[in-house]
């Protein structure tokens, strides 16, 4: 049994504990939050015993060997890096980190730690139905496009309309918030998995009274077809994300959160994809990680990593051409 210590306490953490519950493969043991009694309100419910509202004593002190990142974007970099110096296994939500910069430093930390593992939490692409729609891919003789959705009101843009300040830290550029960096990296994450990194991007946004990006266009170039990603937190989208080949079309329900897969062959008739998939999209990864964390050495397992650790790193470089096509800047940028 895997014991997991947890930084940032919030409805995705929920959702994490309730899949970390499903696979029967974590225990989670220690929280650590802004006041030790957040900490233990929140962690309390989940058996947790330890709690700290100070990270070196987190750290220094908490009975975990794999610890969850799910705080704003800007922190992420710090948490992690503490984790590595103390040779623990990290799985971090998405984005990872704001920039290359970043990433880089992080790489060069795990050099110097070889114990520790760094992961980041894209939860789509390890489920069966992904995996399925990247296997009909290959049977695509020809692609020419891809239409890619995520959009989502948010609540907390209701705070945003009202002028109440302090906007919450996903709409501020302090916390690197914003539709880009919070469901806009489910859609890159998508293209970047299914057609590679992108020859060129440009990224189109609309911008909040908050000093963000709240729903955006986003285009990847390809050599010779064109993704267009339409992503937000300011408006609900019912659509379907398609990819077009030339008589046939490939679309999921939802790029995030896939339930249903259909291939729709040159003659319209619908071929719907078969993969188990689990009401909590995040048990596929956490099953996945926990083989990781379970058998680091294990060749299998080490190919598993450099893909994933790979990808992490073409999505943030994507993320951040996006970010510079249109002059979208974060404090973090001049951090490193």
């Amino acid at each position: 049994m895997l014991k997991l210590g947890i930084i940032g306490t919030n409805i995705i953490t929920d959702q994490m504990l309730d899949a970390a519950k499903t696979t029967g493969k974590y225990e989670l043991t220690a929280v650590y939050s802004r006041t030790e009694e957040h900490a233990e309100k929140f962690g309390k419910p989940y058996g947790a015993t330890q709690f700290f509202d100070s990270l070196e004593d987190f750290f220094d002190e908490g009975d975990f060997n794999v610890v969850y990142v799910a705080s704003p974007n800007s922190l992420h970099y710090e948490q992690v890096r503490l984790a590595i110096e103390n040779d623990k296994f990290v799985i971090v939500e998405k984005p990872a980190f704001v920039n290359p910069n970043e990433f880089e430093g992080i790489e060069s930390l795990l050099a110097a730690h070889p114990k520790a593992r760094v992961v980041e939490a894209a939860r789509h692409i390890h489920t069966g139905l992904f995996h399925a729609a990247e296997e009909q891919l290959k049977q695509m003789p020809v692609i020419q496009g891809a239409n890619i959705t995520v959009m989502k009101y948010s609540s907390r843009y209701d705070k945003v309309i009202a002028g109440d300040k302090p906007y919450p830290n996903i709409f501020t550029a302090e916390f690197a918030g914003g539709a880009l960096m919070d469901l806009g990296v489910y859609a890159v994450y998508g293209a970047v998995t299914l057609f590679g990194v992108p020859d060129s991007v440009v990224l189109f946004p609309t911008m909040v009274a908050s000093g963000v990006d709240g729903m955006d266009t986003a285009i990847l170039k390809y050599d010779k077809f064109a993704v267009t990603l339409n992503f937000g937190k300011t408006a609900n989208s019912h659509l379907v994300s398609e990819v077009y080949g030339l008589k046939d079309t490939l679309v999921f329900d939802s790029i995030f959160d896939t339930t249903k897969v259909t291939y729709y062959d040159s003659e319209k008739q619908a071929h719907p994809l078969e993969a188990k998939f689990y009401e909590n999209s995040m048990v596929d990864e956490l099953n996945d990680f926990a083989d990781l964390f379970n058998d680091p050495e294990n060749p299998e397992q080490q190919a598993k990593y450099r893909r994933w650790f790979d990808l992490a790193r073409k999505v943030n470089t994507v993320m951040y051409d996006l970010r510079r096509s249109a002059e979208l800047t974060f404090p973090a940028d001049d951090n490193r």
